[in-house]
């Protein structure tokens, strides 16, 4: 059984850079796939998000790289933007000892940037399907020195129709290269590219790792995204915390909710990608030995996290991968103890939450959020029992003193103790009860879910309606629908990739003839506006604007 990276006979620079990341051993996934593809035979490895495919596929090309070659040694072909943007930065990150050269490209940026890169040279490039081809149309893309190739996420792409495109691209590249196709499920099609591209294939197929529930309480509270601090806060006041650890999607995320937690009384750090190696230790030391009781990370930093003391978790922000939430939460509930996971889930993630139910095999209990007085209650009784316990130690000598000077001036007793406690309660001032608005909890569509043919439900989305009848949600329209063949995968996708946000916060969809309506959270609304001109969708230019 493989137990440590070095045990894979990779360069000591990869062990390096492995290492200086958090990763401590091997998943399964890289255990059975890296030994395979650093001999060069094709594989086929189907596995969800989340189960470190990334590596598995990046440390043997980065293995296997030629030194000073002036050419393009390897493709990775990913589905969405997104994807793109991280397969690179990790595989620059494991490279970085090596000066490896990784080039992005990818569909709703301005094609000048990626152009110069690639002149600049480039040993790996990652890519999404539509842009690649475009450049090999442009002939700026050379494949001839290519010896791999990777499909990830190949059903994925799939479904968003780029099988002309993957065909066409390997057709670019030698036939002697190595292939690598990694897919959560295997579908006909995809049975049918590996068959006609592949050569001899080598199957792993790696089990989605289920959550153990027996030790770890899950609950999730429904809030509105504007409401997602303050019910965070509040329950920080009433739960009993002694180590957390939130998760927030984004790095700018986490800082930002790490220093809003402590302006309001609850000292935060935050564990992003932009820490350096020893800052990042510096922040885990002071969370090991309790001087911070909150860490707020991303999923990326929280890797290679082995803390056993953490009381609660904290989905903050959902993941974009049912997969992720078992990653998330099985940081506490550890070494035989137990420990409590808390997500904040917006009424438009609803099925995000059933997907995460489904995945994980777990019914999560709704709960409902402490409220102002259930606050001010708890922190009575909290005062309260603190003084009945110095009362009951009897080690107040020196304040005794100064209550008997006090009583002596002429003030009353219990004067001087309501002034005392006064005095006592004034850190309260630093952690404010902010009001949380009401959800309106009824039933809807799933997220995304085109509103055709559903006229019988209780709450029909207004198709003629400018405005979202849903709280948090702001209402846009594009110039394009039915007539163009426009689906709800495709708003999606063209929002969430080129405004950069999460497709999982796209709410209710309704497509009509030539126009669409679709409800966007209101604090992504500029965001997206933003890039208004910057929208594609089957290469139709889109006009984006409220509705």
């Amino acid at each position: 059984m493989i137990t440590e990276f070095a045990q894979l006979n990779l360069h000591p620079q990869l062990i390096q850079a492995v290492t200086e990341q958090g990763f401590l051993a091997p998943m399964p996934i890289q255990s059975a796939l890296i030994p395979i593809m650093l001999t060069g035979q094709d594989v086929i490895g189907q596995a969800q998000t989340g189960t470190g495919k990334t590596a598995a596929f990046a440390l043997p090309i980065l293995q296997n790289l030629a030194p000073g070659h002036a050419h393009i040694q390897a493709l990775i072909l990913a589905p969405t933007r997104e994807l793109a943007i991280q397969v690179a930065e990790a595989t620059a990150e494991f490279g970085r000892f090596q000066n490896v050269r990784v080039v992005t490209v990818y569909g709703g940026q301005p094609y000048g940037p990626q152009i110069a890169q690639i002149k600049r040279g480039a040993d790996i490039v990652v890519g999404t399907p539509g842009r690649i081809m475009d450049l090999i149309e442009r002939k700026l893309l050379d494949f001839s020195h290519v010896h791999t190739v990777v499909l990830d996420e190949a059903d994925e792409m799939l479904s968003m129709g780029f099988v002309d495109d993957i065909e066409t691209i390997l057709a670019e590249v030698p036939e002697t290269r190595q292939t690598a196709l990694f897919s959560a499920t295997l579908p006909p099609e995809i049975r049918r590219i590996a068959g006609k591209y592949m050569r001899d294939p080598q199957s792993i197929s790696i089990k989605s790792e289920q959550v153990t529930v027996d030790t770890i309480e899950q609950r999730y509270y429904l809030v509105n995204s504007s409401d997602k601090l303050a019910a965070l806060t509040r329950l920080f006041e009433m739960e009993a915390i002694t180590s957390v650890l939130v998760f927030a999607r984004t790095r700018a995320g986490t800082g930002e909710l790490s220093n809003e937690l402590t302006a309001r009384g609850f000292p935060a750090e935050a564990l992003n990608g932009d820490l350096s190696q020893e800052a990042r230790e510096h922040t885990l030391n002071r969370f090991r030995q309790n001087k911070i009781s909150v860490l707020v990370a991303t999923d990326v930093a929280a890797r290679g996290l082995d803390i056993d003391n953490i009381s609660h978790v904290f989905n903050y922000d959902l993941p974009d991968d049912p997969e992720l939430y078992v990653h998330r939460i099985g940081r506490t509930g550890r070494a035989g103890k137990t420990g409590i996971a808390i997500t904040l889930v917006c009424p438009f993630e609803r099925r995000d939450l059933r997907e995460i139910e489904a995945f994980a095999h777990v019914k999560l209990t709704r709960a409902t959020l402490p409220t102002e007085e259930d606050i001010r209650t708890s922190r009575e009784e909290g005062l309260v029992n603190q003084v009945k316990v110095w009362l009951q130690r009897g080690r107040c000598r020196r304040e005794r003193e100064i209550v008997d000077k006090l009583v002596a001036e002429g003030f009353d007793p219990l004067e001087v103790a309501a002034a005392a406690l006064k005095v006592g309660r004034a850190e309260e001032k630093q952690r404010p009860i902010y009001s949380v608005t009401e959800i309106v909890d009824k039933p809807r569509y799933s997220t995304h879910e085109s509103s055709q043919g559903r006229g019988g439900s209780s709450e029909r989305f207004d198709r003629f309606s400018n405005t979202s009848h849903e709280a948090g949600m702001v209402r846009l329209s594009l110039n394009v629908g039915k007539k163009q063949g426009i689906r709800p995968n495709d708003i999606v996708g063209a929002i969430a990739a080129h405004a950069n946000i999460p497709g999982s916060t796209i709410g209710k969809i309704h497509i009509q003839e030539r126009l669409t309506l679709v409800d966007v959270p209101e604090q992504f609304v500029a965001q997206v506006l933003g890039k208004g001109h910057d929208f594609f969708i089957r290469r139709i230019p889109i006009d984006l604007q409220r509705a």
